[in-house]
């Protein structure tokens, strides 16, 4: 249906920056997100790049903030880990800057109580007896959700599991 929200019509230029603008203004985005949506509605070359260039000077769009705003909530929310977090943030090719930016957020005495909680809930439904296959479960587990293996071990220690 034309002018449907999720149909793929082109946008003109005005049209483009006002709605790429809601759409920022909605959430925190990253520059390969904004560039995926233009591109899906036929905005590209130069236009692109002024309407990008357009919504960092006004503020919309900002890599860092976003790398920030995207750690904090992964790791409360989803409680994922940092290696994790590292990884999705490359995926959108954010720089090594903005990484480090956005894993900074996330305080160590946090990431290891969540850890640590995370741990004891799985050590509850594991069902083997045997110490080692426990720890090497809860081990995968954790590595899984993107914690570092040091992390884990030193979670393992402290709570004895």
């Amino acid at each position: 249906m034309p002018g449907d929200e999720n149909s793929k019509v082109n946008w003109n230029a005005d049209e483009a920056l006002s709605r790429i603008k809601k759409y920022c203004a909605f959430q925190e985005r990253c520059h390969s997100e904004v560039r995926y949506k233009l591109i899906e509605h036929g905005i590209y070359g130069d236009l692109l790049e002024d309407i990008v260039v357009t919504l960092i000077t006004e503020g919309f769009l900002d890599e860092e903030r976003y790398a920030r705003s995207y750690a904090r909530g992964k790791f409360r929310m989803n409680e994922w880990g940092k290696t994790r977090i590292k990884q999705e943030l490359k995926a959108r090719q954010l720089t090594d800057y903005c990484i480090r930016a956005g894993l900074s957020e996330i305080g160590d005495a946090e990431y290891l109580e969540t850890l640590k909680k995370l741990l004891t809930s799985k050590s509850g439904t594991i069902k083997d007896k045997d110490v080692y296959a426990k720890k090497r479960k809860l081990t995968a587990y954790a590595q899984t959700r993107g914690f570092e293996y040091a992390v884990i071990a030193s979670a393992l220690e402290e709570l004895e599991l």
